[in-house]
């Protein structure tokens, strides 16, 4: 590409994401790519986010994900018109869910044929044109455009990301046509183009704040429903705090990221258990707090519902229980209400009883862990082990890997499960953008046979190898689909499926040697077959992610189980 003189479209949209405060740029390049790539190698590197070569769009999406669930702070991906954006879509999609801001971002074709700096000079900028790309990603974003001139580079970045960070947070998206990234700013529109501040968080209404307190001094049989917190970890203390003197059971149903320490005397534990019996029901944050057909609450109890948005407006179908719902930063609003409410006489009971509960709850997962130390060993002693080794800094991506509630998690925001959207192939490349915010601490990934497919492992581990990010990868291999088995044997249990050797498209046989393909990229790999094995094996890993700086995948040979 010719030396262009003065600033370009690229290189505004470059230092405004800089100035934004991102600080990485997730991309997967292509030919729409040259404006961008000329500006990274001009400017100074101080002066724009960090380039990091990703090759498979889903995981750079995912990186982007894990660093800012570690961070706070929301990141950028950048990948190749429509076809890169079509591969991207799932990662968008789960950042939607999660609530995730991100500057998603993909080129355009050029839509000049000549006589424009920029113009089309493939084949392919003709077969990859469509009448409306934003239209891929319009549905699961916040905010969407397209740049028509090299001046809006940065005043695009500022407001796409201001929208992001405000709550409820989520992902933009901006399309980048190759003229406008290669045109020159004119001069008097070289503007350093400030962000807003994203819009302050909501508080919480002080009559309705009231109203709750009420109903909690009348319950007998009070419980908070959350399955997550923020990602600086606020709500845990102030939640722990309003529950223990209140005498509140806890319960993370469908957690997304643990918000209350393992040995917390309010925790009841992950399952959809909260409703029953319940008097009073606080739903904080949550978008899914039981399932309607098995776990919906009786008709005299009393559903509050708390967070940026209650009724999730994004969902089309939603038809929870909700006698009042509190548009406000959960932190605020659990601190009102802890001022608010008085401590009824049945709060110390409570909580003693939910105290001895909880111990008893742990006490039977170490037991039912310590069971399952076979050949083929089971997901429960899989998650007792990994926590073993998990210190104060460490943290684990799970998709259909770990259970939480045979963790010893030491903190909020240790553990983090694929969202509610079900986009398969997150937990690995998004603890791999968590590792590259915190170099030096421990990163795990545990993930089925069937998600460490999807995850695009040769790109994964070729990303972890070249940026040297030292992850853990355990894979639980049962060499099937397993939730799509389950699934068919709850929906027809005597069913001709169900009486069959095999089920039909549940089968992962043969597998590829999982191992051999980490192994291609220089990690540490081994396979597991009985569980007595797997200690050691973790003890080896941690060896060789501590002295060798080295990423570490362990094939985990796992019983199939009825239950997860």
């Amino acid at each position: 590409m010719e030396e262009t003189s003065g600033q370009t479209g690229a290189e505004a949209l470059l230092e405004g994401m800089a100035r934004a405060g991102i600080d990485y740029l997730f991309a997967n390049a292509g030919t729409d790519f040259p404006p961008i790539i000329e500006a990274l190698a001009h400017l100074d590197p101080a002066t724009i986010p960090v380039p990091v070569t990703v090759p498979h769009e889903t995981a750079a999406v995912a990186m982007a994900h894990g660093a800012y669930l570690v961070s706070g702070r929301a990141q950028a991906a950048m990948v190749h018109v429509n076809v890169g954006l079509a591969n991207a879509v799932m990662g968008v999609i789960n950042c939607a869910s999660d609530n995730i801001p991100l500057l998603m971002m993909s080129g355009r074709t050029p839509i000049t044929e000549r006589g424009r700096k920029g113009a089309r000079m493939t084949p392919i900028q003709y077969g990859q044109e469509m009448f409306d790309q934003s239209s891929l990603v319009r549905d699961v974003v916040k905010y969407t455009y397209e740049m028509r001139y090299p001046e809006q580079g940065g005043s695009l970045v500022a407001r796409a990301m201001s929208i992001a960070n405000s709550e409820p947070k989520g992902p933009v998206y901006l399309s980048l046509p190759k003229e406008p990234l290669s045109d020159v700013v004119p001069e008097p529109l070289r503007l350093q183009s400030v962000p807003p501040p994203p819009a302050t968080a909501a508080q919480p209404d002080p009559a309705a704040i009231a109203q709750t307190a009420r109903w909690l001094e009348e319950a007998t049989h009070p419980v908070v429903i959350c399955q997550r917190g923020d990602v600086d970890g606020r709500l845990s203390s102030v939640l722990s705090d309003f529950a223990a003197t209140h005498g509140i059971a806890v319960y993370e149903p469908f957690s997304l990221r643990n918000v209350l320490s393992s040995d917390d005397p309010s925790l009841q534990g992950y399952g959809p258990t909260g409703t029953k019996d319940a008097d009073l029901i606080l739903v904080i944050d949550s978008d899914t707090p039981w399932i309607e057909a098995t776990g919906a609450p009786g008709a005299e109890a009393r559903v509050v519902h708390i967070g940026p948005d209650p009724h999730f407006g994004r969902m089309p179908v939603r038809g929870f229980k909700t006698d009042l719902a509190i548009a406000s930063d959960p932190v605020a609003a659990i601190n009102a209400l802890h001022k608010e409410a008085h401590v009824g006489s049945g709060a110390a009971a409570r909580l003693a009883a939910n105290t001895k509960a909880g111990r008893l709850r742990r006490e039977t997962a170490r037991a039912t862990a310590a069971k399952g130390a076979l050949s083929p060993m089971t997901a429960e002693w899989i998650s007792h082990c990994v926590s073993e080794i998990m210190d104060t800094d460490a943290v684990a991506f799970s998709e259909l890997g770990l259970l939480p509630g045979f963790l010893n998690l030491q903190g909020p925001n240790r553990f983090f499960s694929n969202v509610h959207a079900g986009g398969l192939g997150w937990a690995m490349p998004a603890a791999l953008g968590a590792q590259l915010m915190r170099p030096g601490k421990l990163t795990i990934a545990c993930m089925g046979d069937g998600s460490y497919m999807f995850a695009n492992p040769v790109a994964c581990h070729q990303i972890a190898e070249a940026h040297q990010l030292p992850i853990l990868t355990i894979i639980k291999n049962n060499a099937m689909w397993n939730a799509v088995r389950r699934s068919v044997v709850n929906s027809y249990p005597d069913g001709s499926a169900s009486k069959a050797n095999a089920v039909p498209l549940t089968s992962l046989e043969p597998l590829p040697d999982f191992a051999a393909v980490a192994a291609a990229s220089r990690a540490h790999a081994e396979r597991i077959e009985d569980g007595l094995d797997l200690p050691a094996a973790l003890v080896r890993a941690i060896d060789v992610i501590r002295k060798e700086k080295r990423q570490v995948l362990l094939d985990l040979r796992t019983v199939v189980s009825d239950m997860h």
